[in-house]
């Protein structure tokens, strides 16, 4: 990979984003390491009125759990749950919850007013600094069309804040909306240069560099590839498949003021979708993770819906997959879709990694099975809250689920988690027999517009 040269923010000549190979997604199997235990639905949901999702915590500027008075804050995609779950992506509306301890959470209430930029919501982040808030989200679809679409940009609330008292925590103040930033058609793809499945630009996560002091704005996005290149070898199935992570920086520190940058993670030829992608830095190295789906995964490669991972030296280094071939995070064969959109955050000496649960008792080859269902077996088997947390063992390169712990609980500094000698990786796995055709069959089905790849 060449050097970065003082005007790389400003052409993407001689630079060369490191990428994750065809070679090393070939390697993506389930293993008792990375394969997580089957979810039992809760005893209690903190909010069994609402359909939740894509979850991020309040944190400073120092990638630190915020609190507010003692309280601490997340903020989860939401949609009401009379509504089927495949249509939640279409209303979706950012809401907080908060709790002291970290196991009984409260609220539920919308952060933002009408005035929010898009037709709605989707995921993004949250920064608590020196008393300001800004809420980092995605605006999905044009607010000025009449119809639904799936315009993409990245977007800021600021302004409004927080208060708190002994019982709780609400939002105060107005909010002012901005659009941050928007793809350049140069280093991301934007809407006019997408084939095949749906371009992304979204999901926006703070991340302020411990090493370098630098601000980042971490993304997902696509790599503009003309119909007419030579990656993949040429073959231009393959090249409708090209996510990357994206990265804008802030020259100033303010969290408003952000400038594109090339791509910190290639993906092209591989998967369409790097979904939520974030950094934990952990004991100089620079963990990056991100979420994805079996069904964008390029002609050729099998994958799962899972959680994904790579370790460089630096924030703009030399990314290694982790495990060899990414994958940190699955769900059992028997259940492949029952949790989704996985979040990382450091705790002590390992890695928690939370996430929603998503369909139980399912183990079809592709979601769209789902809409075969009745309504009723449609909501019932949605789980629609967060799932278990699970604590990710870290050495170098390699990982390893070693524990899980309750739904909804994101523990305290001061809190002294169990011991996991005891835990024991699922005894089955599954097999992948026979994948591969499935995956190439359903493609053509999965290459039309909508989120992502399929409304469930």
């Amino acid at each position: 990979m060449s050097e970065r040269t003082p005007d790389s923010r400003r052409s993407t000549e001689g630079w060369l984003p490191p990428r994750w190979t065809r070679s090393q997604a070939g390697r993506i199997e389930r293993t008792p390491d990375t394969v997580a235990p089957v979810i039992e639905p809760p005893p209690e949901d903190p909010a069994d009125d609402l359909h939740i999702w894509d979850t991020w915590l309040l944190r400073d500027r120092h990638g630190e759990i915020a609190e507010i008075d003692g309280w601490r804050v997340l903020f989860s995609l939401t949609a009401s749950e009379e509504l089927l779950p495949g249509k939640r992506h279409d209303v979706a509306e950012i809401r907080f919850f908060y709790s002291r301890n970290g196991t009984e959470w409260h609220g539920g209430e919308p952060v933002f007013e009408a005035d929010a930029l898009g037709q709605r919501q989707w995921a993004g982040s949250a920064l608590y600094d020196d008393g300001e808030l800004y809420l980092y989200y995605t605006a999905a679809g044009d607010e000025s069309a009449d119809d639904l679409n799936y315009t993409q940009r990245i977007a800021v609330g600021h302004g409004g804040r927080f208060e708190a008292d002994e019982e709780g925590v609400w939002s105060e103040g107005a909010w002012s909306h901005e659009t941050i930033l928007e793809p350049d058609g140069e280093w991301y793809e934007n809407e006019g240069q997408s084939r095949g499945m749906i371009y992304t630009f979204r999901d926006p996560w703070f991340f302020e560099d411990p090493e370098t002091g630098e601000t980042n704005l971490l993304f997902e996005a696509n790599t503009p590839v003309p119909v007419d290149s030579d990656r993949c070898d040429g073959d231009e199935a393959q090249t409708e498949f090209n996510g990357c992570v994206g990265v804008a920086t802030s020259p100033s520190g303010d969290p408003l003021d952000w400038e594109l940058e090339p791509p910190l993670l290639d993906g092209v030829c591989v998967n369409q979708e790097l979904e939520r992608p974030h950094v934990v830095p952990r004991d100089g190295r620079y963990y990056l993770f991100f979420s994805s789906h079996m069904h964008t995964f390029s002609p050729g490669l099998h994958g799962f819906d899972g959680l994904y991972g790579f370790a460089a030296d630096s924030l703009r280094g030399e990314y290694e997959p982790l495990n060899g071939s990414g994958l940190v995070v699955t769900n059992p064969a028997s259940v492949p879709f029952q949790a989704y959109s996985w979040m990382a955050f450091p705790y002590r000496d390992e890695i928690l990694v939370q996430s929603f649960y998503n369909y139980r008792e399912f183990d079809g080859d592709s979601l769209d099975g789902i809409a075969d269902l009745s309504e009723a077996e449609q909501r019932r088997r949605f789980g629609g809250t967060l799932s278990p947390t699970l604590r990710l063992d870290v050495t170098d390169d390699r990982t390893r689920i070693h524990g899980t712990l309750a739904h909804w609980h994101i523990p305290t500094s001061e809190e002294g988690l169990p011991d996991t000698d005891e835990y024991q990786p699922p005894e089955e796995v599954g097999s992948d027999d026979g994948y591969v055709d499935l995956l190439d069959a359903r493609m053509d089905r999965h290459r039309t517009v909508g989120y992502p790849g399929s409304n469930y």
